[in-house]
């Protein structure tokens, strides 16, 4: 018996850094059971270039990685949207995403922060939440549970700090 991969989509207006960072995390971290993408509502038309530096650095692929718009993905009908800037969290989502169960987890923009420093130990801070969010999304069995009961635990791994 085969079954259909459950599909998720991360969503960040620009699609140039956290879901780029998110997409990639999930991937290394996924089974055949899961299909990941992101894109965003404003595509910024490329991934910001410290968000695949430090992907690399942290041992994820880069491949295959590129800002997109959420347009680009019509036939990829998610399972699960999750929003991961604020921004993004408030825009009014395609009719195409139908009945996807939606999730926010709103994180700080590496690419907006200034100093070289600090923007440096906000990526490595991003990468290891993400890694421990999806890591703990990817122990659920979402296809086993009812929309009401993924959302929850959506929002719980969410608040995972």
């Amino acid at each position: 018996m085969t079954t259909t991969p459950f599909k998720f989509l991360f969503l960040c207006t620009h699609n140039a850094c956290r879901s780029i960072l998110a997409e990639a995390i999930f991937r290394h971290l996924a089974d055949t059971r899961f299909i990941v993408a992101s894109a965003g509502s404003n595509p910024a038309g490329n991934v910001f270039p410290e968000t695949l530096t430090k992907l690399q650095e942290h041992g994820y692929s880069v491949d295959g990685l590129f800002s997109k718009s959420w347009d680009d993905l019509k036939d990829y009908q998610p399972d699960v949207v999750i929003t991961v800037c604020d921004q993004a969290a408030g825009e009014s989502c395609p009719v195409w995403f139908g009945k996807a169960v939606k999730g926010h987890w709103g994180l700080t923009d590496a690419s907006k922060v200034v100093d070289p420093f600090e923007r440096n130990q906000t990526f490595d801070e991003l990468i290891s939440l993400l890694d421990a969010r999806i890591s703990a999304l990817l122990q659920l069995m979402p296809a086993e549970l009812s929309a009401s009961e993924l959302s929850a635990e959506i929002k719980r791994i969410g608040a995972l700090s």
